[in-house]
């Protein structure tokens, strides 16, 4: 079920109250008050004395058929009027130029703003959010919703003052032209307004559905070309074409039915408003049979109707679009309210590196998307200051979310984590990450160069510093036989190295950030052999003063832990170290173990 179907409140809100929501986007054109104002100072200009030109039109005219009237001087002579034609053409090109220049470089600095803060609030939220949320989605939302808004500020922004501007001044000098054409032709635009704004409001509707589903084909994408070794693995193309197939039809329904929308309202106002002109130039020619009207003040009076016309049919366009962007704005404002993780806090207390005394209490947890299902139940282990501890057990036991709760990914239920005997949430969240690493079973790298990836530990770090967390890892001398050495670009997710490469440059950037605690999740799991036996002598060393949480399947990289705990069913079944747990017949870990260590003697 689409998230909005659950929500349609929302969707009915009165119009007053959804243009209140996007006006709170404006407030991100603060910064360049200045130049906004200037672009409207600029548009107001250029619009009056683009509304000078149907009055000079008309007195050219009436000067070139001698019906000038009581106009004398400069009015009277067609060739002076040609010239100030020609000059307000061009004081309207010159100021129109800032006006448009200006309105865009405010429009697009103020998403800029908006672009950065969305980005910030999206990271910065908690891992609660991210799992019950599609990547494809968010990115829609960083991508085409912020288009929409773009698009408002940098062109219907602009288009809808100065078509205000042109119906308002054009209506003025109409009626100071005939009273009784006014009449006739501003009778009209109520039933056109009432209509566009009927219309308006299903558009809204459509539009806000017509996003969702771009959302959902835009996160096929993205979960394609991510997964794409599984996909041609499993010979799956046509799989993935299909489901992007099926997105796309549900986009286009909607698109077409929102289509049918517009298209019907184009066609009405088209037909409301040419259909009043018709009238209103039929009246003017008998007035001016009857010599009520020269025929300079006619033409005039078409000219300045022609505007307004224009101006109240591209007011369909300008409705129809800031419909659209009420959907985007609402899908935006929802994301900024969501509340992030406070991550540091101002002023708080600077403390020093932790010794990494790690104790969990009687933890509890489930998470939130599956609140039925518990993962952690009571689970109690204490790992003091520089201890090596394993946590063993089968996949689901709670192995890898024991670490999520000591990194503060979320919260326990029930139960305490504490560092060096203080509750891990009175720790500031910056303060306590900056304290541990983590080299997860399934590295990602960034797409940017080997260096940059391995000084994602600590941004600071020297290239000595980098190249000596490199020889540390194992990894020097495979990225010294690259052409570009330390600069060689990773590619996609790393998809230009191995798997082993790519968890030995993930341990070399943990190992860079020098950290208090040290997770690692199956960290060895994609190495060969030598290379694995090269980052057992190194964790050997490095792994002295600091305590170590290790996530392993394969128990021979263990054996030489301070202590193993076997986990399952999210508590803590046994625990000591592999001699120790060896000794007891019918133990689990002495069952996982000689059923490894047989299979490793049979191999």
């Amino acid at each position: 079920m689409n998230a909005d179907e659950t929500q349609p409140p929302a969707r009915r809100r009165l119009d007053g109250a959804a243009l209140r929501e996007m006006a709170t986007v404006f407030r991100y054109l603060a910064p360049y008050r200045g130049r906004f104002a200037g672009a409207i100072l600029t548009l107001l200009i250029s619009t009056g004395v683009g509304l000078a030109f149907p009055y000079l039109t008309g007195l050219l005219l009436d000067a070139a058929s001698g019906k000038a009237g009581g106009a004398a001087g400069w009015a009277a002579d067609i060739n002076t009027i040609a010239l100030v034609l020609l000059g307000s053409l061009a004081v309207q090109a010159v100021f129109s130029f800032f006006s448009t220049y200006w309105f865009y470089g405010c429009g697009e600095s103020a998403i800029v703003d908006l672009r950065r803060e969305l980005f910030g609030r999206l990271i910065g939220l908690p891992m609660s959010f991210f799992a019950q949320r599609r990547v494809g989605e968010l990115s829609s939302r960083m991508t085409s919703d912020l288009t929409l808004l773009q698009d408002t500020l940098t062109m219907t922004v602009p288009q809808f003052l100065r078509q205000c501007l042109l119906m308002g001044g054009g209506i003025t000098l109409v009626a100071l032209t005939s009273l009784q054409l006014t009449g006739l032709m501003v009778a009209t635009f109520p039933v056109l307004i009432l209509v566009a704004i009927l219309f308006g409001r299903r558009i809204r509707g459509h539009a806000r559905e017509a996003q969702d589903r771009m959302a959902d084909s835009v996160t096929v994408i993205e979960e394609s070309l991510q997964g794409i070794a599984n996909v041609k693995a499993f010979g799956n193309e046509r799989f993935e074409l299909g489901r992007y197939g099926r997105e796309l039809a549900a986009f286009l329904r909607v698109i077409l039915r929102t289509a049918r929308l517009r298209a019907s309202m184009v066609s009405f106002i088209i037909f409301g408003i040419f259909g009043s002109i018709v009238g209103v130039f039929w009246y003017g020619a008998h007035l001016m049979q009857t010599g009520a009207l020269t025929f300079g003040e006619f033409t005039r009076f078409i000219l300045y109707t022609t505007f307004v016309g224009g101006s109240v049919a591209s007011f369909a366009d300008v409705f129809s679009h800031v419909q659209k962007t009420l959907g985007a704005t609402e899908r935006v404002r929802e994301l900024l309210r969501e509340t992030p993780e406070i991550v540091a806090t101002a002023g708080a207390e600077k403390f020093p590196r932790v010794a990494g005394d790690v104790r969990f209490d009687g933890v509890s947890f489930r998470y939130p998307s599956r609140p039925q299902n518990p993962v952690l139940r009571g689970l109690t282990l204490h790992a003091r200051a520089g201890e090596k501890i394993a946590l063993v057990g089968p996949s689901g036991a709670g192995k890898s979310t024991l670490v999520a709760l000591l990194l503060r990914f979320y919260e326990p239920d029930v139960g305490t984590v504490s560092i060096d005997g203080r509750a891990s949430g009175d720790y500031g969240l910056a303060e306590l990450r900056d304290q541990m690493a983590m080299v997860p079973q399934e590295v990602l790298l960034f797409g940017g160069t080997i260096e940059e990836n391995i000084r994602y530990g600590r941004p600071d770090a020297t290239p000595e510093e980098v190249r000596a967390a490199s020889r540390q890892a194992a990894c020097h001398d495979f990225i010294e036989r690259f052409p570009e050495g330390y600069a060689t670009l990773v590619g996609e997710r790393g998809v230009k190295l191995s798997g082993g490469q790519r968890q030995r440059i993930a341990i070399a950037r943990a190992l860079l950030k020098n950290p208090a605690i040290l997770i690692l999740d199956e960290a060895t799991s994609a190495l060969d052999s030598e290379s694995e036996h090269l980052i057992q002598q190194a964790l050997a060393t490095l792994l002295e003063g600091r305590t170590a949480f290790i996530i392993a399947h394969r128990l021979a990289t263990i054996r030489r832990v301070d202590r193993i705990y076997v986990i399952e069913d999210g508590a803590v079944l046994e625990s000591g170290t592999h001699d120790e747990l060896m000794t007891r017949p019918d133990g689990r870990y002495r069952r996982l173990a000689e059923m490894q260590f047989g299979e490793q003697r049979a191999g």
